[in-house]
């Protein structure tokens, strides 16, 4: 290959007539103690709170303390790397996360770097991982629905679009697969959906990507991930690495779901670093502020006015209590933030109802703003109903006789808790739980064995998709129960009454 000097002559020319001196500037300073995930440092006396500092080995930290003689900086990676006398340098520039188009479909830690192997994320956009909520001009009443996919949540507890709806219980009771279930629903939706796992088991961070890539859902999905084995400063800024993660798509005039899971867990690492920095505890020994670190998180999910393009980013937080006491004082922190919770009770996992909702504690404070025409038709006495239901079954529990009326309405409300159970990874299209909903409030399986409602239901739906499928789309198409809508589906209802066989058990033999 030969070169040509003329070539490389005016190549140089050029740079030499286009070079503009940049003088990048940057205070020095040396750190004198380093452990558990933090680091003093001194000689830097100009940096600011917030900011990003690099060490000497390529490491990142965050302004966490500013004292008087030094400065408190936690750590965002390796600090076993990082020893006494090392130098560490100010940037001048806030935290910021990779966002955009680029990061869906992957698995990111909560810096935004790839975690699947599948190679390196190419965005040109980032965002600081710290941002302010929107003010209140800035937005618009929550009206819009998001459906879950559950018949016992969007019957009962609707979410709507830039609410945040708090899901609560013990562990092992279902938390994890509510969320995972309603990210499942938005196949084939507008929203994008966030994923942050704070401090989970990596197993379990695992299965939840496998779940979602085997349903399809990875596809308008990003999960972010900061496990058990991260240190605590990863698990304190994961959910705000999902947050901007989320709101770059919500400026942009889409909808974002963001699920936390949990905050429980940041809360801890958060006390964690508090306690390493010398902060006063305050009550659980938790500091002062536990309570912005998640208001100002959760604060920032709304949905935005039409000036600001009409976006929306609702949050789903998950709280994990012990022995079911919500009044401790992270539950009651975010209990008074979020716009409702779904509270999930051991006592009904274990009995076989799952999700596990207790219906008398969940509530949504958006209400019938976050529900179709036709789920507000017919699930408006649902609740109440359940909980009359309750009341008699502990009441029935004495042995008393019971009348004719009182039986009825018994008989029902055992069939209606077994139309709300509800598998894993099957979330129903909002048509479908209206027509099951409304089968059970009007009695249609009524005559049907307990044991079999779910099979029944089953049937029912198939029936619908498959023969009456004009009702269906209509249904589908207005969003509402009109009067003409609603005869044809008694007229439908009736029809697969009529033609339902329940099983007939097997008589004992006699030996």
């Amino acid at each position: 290959m030969k070169f040509k000097a003329d070539e490389i002559a005016s190549v140089i020319q050029k740079e030499i007539e286009n070079f503009q001196g940049q003088v990048q500037t940057s205070e020095v300073g040396r750190v004198i103690e380093v452990g558990d995930g933090i680091a003093r440092a001194v000689g830097l006396s100009s940096a600011m709170a917030g900011e990003m500092v690099e060490f000497s080995n390529g490491v990142r930290g965050l302004c966490f303390n500013l004292e008087e003689t030094s400065v408190g900086i936690i750590i965002l990676g390796d600090y076993l790397g990082i020893k006494e006398g090392d130098e560490v340098k100010t940037t001048g520039a806030l935290l910021s996360v990779p966002v955009g188009e680029a990061l869906i479909g992957r698995v990111v830690d909560p810096l935004g770097n790839p975690l699947d192997g599948k190679g390196p994320i190419i965005s040109n956009a980032t965002r600081p991982v710290e941002f302010p909520a929107p003010g209140v001009a800035q937005r618009q009443p929550v009206k819009q629905p998001l459906q879950t996919g559950i018949k016992a949540i969007d019957a009962m507890t609707p979410i709507g679009r830039g609410q945040r709806e708090l899901i609560i219980g013990d562990r092992k009771t279902g938390k994890t697969a509510i969320a995972i279930d309603t990210i499942l629903n938005q196949k084939g939706g507008d929203v994008i959906c966030v994923y942050v796992a704070c401090g989970q088991r990596a197993a379990n961070v695992a299965a939840v990507v496998e779940a979602l890539t085997a349903n399809g859902a990875m596809d308008y999905s990003i999960v972010v991930s900061a496990s058990a084995a991260d240190p605590a400063p990863l698990q304190y800024i994961a959910p705000y690495a999902g947050a901007a993660i989320a709101e770059h798509f919500m400026y942009q005039g889409k909808h974002t779901l963001c699920v936390y899971d949990d905050l429980t867990k940041q809360a801890q690492a958060y006390r964690q670093l508090s306690l390493l920095m010398r902060r006063p505890p305050g009550r659980e020994a938790y500091p002062g502020d536990v309570f912005y670190c998640h208001s100002r998180l959760l604060e920032r999910a709304a949905k935005l006015n039409n000036e600001l393009g009409g976006g929306s980013m609702t949050a789903l937080p998950i709280i994990e209590t012990l022995e079911g006491e919500v009044s401790a004082y992270i539950p009651t922190n975010v209990i008074s933030i979020t716009d409702g919770q779904i509270y999930l009770e051991p006592d009904l996992f274990f009995a076989g109802v799952r999700p596990a909702i207790n219906v008398g504690i969940s509530v949504s404070r958006v209400g019938g703003n976050a529900q179709t025409k036709a789920m507000k038709k017919i699930a408006g006495s649902l609740r109440l109903d359940l909980a009359a239901f309750r009341e008699l079954e502990a009441f029935a529990q004495l042995g008393t006789e019971l009348d004719a009326a009182t039986q009825r309405q018994l008989d029902r409300g055992y069939r209606m808790v077994e139309l709300l159970k509800q598998p894993q990874y099957r979330p129903l299209g909002a048509a479908d739980e209206v027509i099951s909903i409304y089968a059970g409030t009007k009695g249609y399986f009524d005559k049907v064995p307990v044991p079999q409602v779910a099979r029944a239901e089953r049937e029912m739906l198939a029936f619908m998709r498959d023969e009456k499928s004009e009702v269906r789309n209509a249904l589908i198409e207005a969003a509402a129960l009109t009067d003409e809508i609603e005869t044809k589906l008694k007229a439908a209802l009736s029809e697969f009454q009529q033609r339902f066989v329940a099983e007939k058990k097997p008589a004992a033999v006699k030996v």
